[in-house]
């Protein structure tokens, strides 16, 4: 019988008709489809589609559950959540897919030939937004769980045994992911691009890197930059028109999750849809569940209708309403809340059923112009970040840097107040740095509210344990608000497939 060896060069032939990292990118069309996949991961499980606005508003109490909220984010309500929590796992698994492809799209860049200048152009612009998304995830994932694995190649990302970088390593690379994307990325998009990273967004995310570290005086520096040429971030005029269906054309937007209103795939495409023929669908939930005549399985937290009342800035005499309460939740006169809905619909304005529902959410909701928001398929942004954030920003950079500028500060506060649909009573620029700070703090909570940044904020500021559990005390049989609470869980199913992970975790937490 005769035996025939195959050769080695047999056993190594490639499937023609199969694609890898190494075959597919060939053209800009498809260099750009390794940007646009890292973008997507922005509708994935606990992102902005859905589970990210319940992680940071329920956790920090700018929500409450209703009733109707059931599954895994009842435990964010009570802080009863643990290392299998389905949301916070997703958030985890999605920063690091958001990592993973930025370090693919990296990787593929360096094969790329330009044929041209303009292709140059495109080049460089695709490996900034790769550097862009890579340290908006470090970010999130350094802020939420402070020592993280660190993965920045596309070889580091295949393999899962990476130990934990130490929180001062991983501040270091989300500073120079932010600064390497500054230089190549342009200043604005055409309309059919908008939902890109831009410049001013690379620059807003670095001054906010060293905000977050408390380095302010370099936070003034890059925030600045953003008030003068070649930008024109302006406050939009009207604090509504930011948070209806056509709030991708305002003047404030830095960064946006762009959703888009379509019927052309299941509207329940945030429930495991994400890949695939749903992930063409890019809406949100949020308004249909926060919306008091929908699921409604949250509501606005007492907590935060409460924060728009406070003693006048000008005269200090208690019961001051802030105007943008009417903005934010619907509610009663005494309060401040919006007593009609439906103002622009074909019928007219309807009274706000106070007495049957107490407080609700305003804000992201489409209840001015229809009765009901009738399907989970929003197509109103999520504000990642804005000017008048920006203008809080450099606020308390001034407030709080070694040397105080209580002036300086407290004239960015007002800037926000004096928004033409909210002229809100301006403060005095002679408030000590004590005062300024509170005046500081409120205003970011009720300019941003519902816009899941006071999670982010009572942490960094030190003060979530104290301030949560005096808002919202555990109730009988709950755990109330620990130290431990301030960062996440390592998720158990990343412990049992790391092993360096796992020796390096305390208390099964974190």
């Amino acid at each position: 019988m005769l035996l025939t060896a195959c050769s080695d060069s047999l056993l190594d032939v490639k499937n023609e008709n199969t694609y890898t990292d190494e075959t597919y990118f060939k053209t800009k069309t498809q260099f750009n489809e390794a940007i646009i996949a890292t973008y997507t991961v922005f509708s994935h499980m606990g992102m902005m589609s859905r589970e990210w606005y319940f992680i940071f508003d329920l956790l920090a109490n700018e929500a409450e559950r209703s009733s109707a909220l059931v599954g895994t984010e009842l435990q964010l309500t009570d802080y009863s959540f643990t290392n299998n929590n389905e949301d916070i796992v997703g958030l985890w698994s999605s920063l690091y897919r958001m990592v993973f492809r930025a370090n693919l799209a990296l990787k593929v860049m360096e094969t790329w030939q330009p044929v041209d200048a303009s292709e140059e152009t495109l080049k460089k612009q695709y490996i900034a937004e790769a550097h862009w998304l890579r340290g908006f995830a470090y970010f999130h994932l350094v802020t939420n769980w402070g020592r993280v694995p660190l993965k920045m190649s596309y070889d580091d990302s295949k393999t899962n045994s990476s130990p934990r970088a130490s929180v001062e390593e991983l501040w270091k690379v989300v500073e120079s992911e932010f600064s390497l994307a500054v230089p190549d990325l342009p200043v604005e998009y055409p309309a059919d691009q908008k939902g890109r990273a831009t410049k001013g967004a690379a620059i807003g995310f670095l001054g906010r890197t060293y905000l977050f570290q408390k380095k302010y005086d370099q936070a003034i520096t890059e925030l600045t930059k953003l008030t003068a040429a070649p930008f024109t971030y302006a406050l939009d005029p009207s604090y509504d028109h930011l948070f209806g269906e056509d709030n991708i054309n305002t003047p404030e937007v830095l960064f946006a999750v762009n959703h888009t209103y379509t019927t052309s795939n299941t509207q329940y495409y945030m429930f495991g849809g994400w890949e695939g023929e749903d992930g063409k669908t890019f809406h949100t939930g949020r308004a249909q569940e926060y919306g008091f005549n929908d699921w409604e399985n949250v509501t606005i937290s007492n907590a935060l209708v409460a924060a728009h009342k406070y003693n006048d800035p000008a005269t200090n005499a208690a019961g001051y309403i802030d105007p943008r309460a009417a903005l934010t939740f619907y509610g009663s006169k005494a309060n401040g809340g919006d007593t009609e809905y439906c103002d622009h619909c074909a019928a007219g304005a309807i009274p706000f059923p106070f007495d049957f529902y107490s407080n609700r959410y305003r804000k992201y909701e489409p209840y001015e112009f229809q009765k009901y928001t009738e399907a989970p398929m929003s197509g109103i942004n999520t504000h990642v970040m804005r000017y008048a954030d920006v203008l809080l920003m450099l606020a308390e950079s001034h407030i709080e840097k070694a040397s105080p500028d209580i002036a300086k500060g407290i004239s960015y506060i007002n800037q926000v107040r004096n928004r033409p649909s909210v002229m809100a009573k301006n403060y005095p620029s002679s408030l000590s740095q004590a005062d300024a700070r509170t005046a500081l703090r409120r205003e970011r909570r009720i300019e941003l509210a519902g816009e899941q940044s006071r999670w982010f904020d009572l942490v960094r500021w030190g003060i979530a344990k104290e301030t949560l559990n005096s808002e919202h005390p555990a109730g009988p049989g709950q755990e109330p608000f620990l130290d431990k609470h301030v960062l996440f869980p390592i998720p158990i199913a990343e412990r049992n497939s790391n092993q360096a992970l796992a020796a390096d975790i305390a208390n099964d937490w974190n």
